[in-house]
């Protein structure tokens, strides 16, 4: 998918999320903002740094300061829920072993999550996945979080729960916020700044509450086909 044009700003303190069709070219935007794809023109700002112009050391330097939650959570299958929480931090940083574990156990904390650090992932259910997820994508502190469609595979209650987790964490911590999501649920919880991504371009921008009244043709069609899709479920 080839994005056309698009120029938004993504706000601090907020979760920003990005919705559209499959194929819409809402993956394709997030992989740009964080480096995994090559944008042929135009330029991707953080903090008034051009990203895109950067050399690859000084990009390796600004990626510690994004969290990542991928789809899935794609956590180490052989790694420990401590070790996978642990992993940006062996990488980036020159903690002693005691202070990584510390750290590790306050992250925990603050994803509800207590003594399932020796737990391996086959052992905790889909919902402790994403947490421990959470965990590990903002180990470090990050200014920037983004998410790739946090709710994938997670009954309705549980992704409730993540989206206000997610919530929580972007406020208490003033991160800006990127989320990738078809949920209708996520948007209408916790969409306050919504971008609406049709056919590789931006279609509409708005929050939760404008999103209902909208006279915006592509973006009602989307709305209440997501929506009749989540009440036959």
């Amino acid at each position: 998918m080839v994005l056309k044009d698009i120029t938004t700003t993504f706000e601090k303190g907020k979760t920003n999320l990005i919705i559209g069709q499959s194929g819409s070219g809402k993956t394709v935007l997030m992989k740009c903002c964080i480096g995994l794809l090559e944008i042929d023109q135009g330029d991707i700002i953080f903090d008034g740094l051009n990203f895109s112009g950067l050399s690859e050391k000084r990009k390796r330097i600004t990626r510690q300061e994004m969290g990542m939650l991928f789809q899935g959570g794609a956590l180490f299958d052989s790694f420990t829920v401590e070790d996978n929480v642990m992993f940006p931090l062996n990488m980036f940083t020159k903690m002693s072993r005691e202070e990584k574990l510390e750290k590790v156990n306050t992250t925990l904390k603050h994803v509800n999550l207590v003594n399932a650090n020796k737990k391996y992932p086959s052992e905790i259910s889909g919902g402790m996945t994403k947490r421990v997820a959470i965990a590990r994508a903002i180990a470090l502190n990050p200014k920037y979080l983004f998410c790739d469609e946090p709710n994938s595979g997670l009954d309705p209650k549980t992704a409730e729960r993540i989206d206000a987790l997610i919530s929580r964490l972007t406020e208490q911590f003033e991160m800006t916020t990127a989320i990738n999501t078809h949920d209708m649920n996520s948007v209408l919880q916790i969409g306050q700044k919504i971008s609406y991504i049709h056919e590789g371009e931006l279609w509409w921008e708005g929050d939760k509450d404008e999103i209902m009244h909208t006279d915006n043709k592509e973006l009602n069609e989307f709305v209440f086909a997501t929506e009749l899709t989540r009440r036959a479920k």
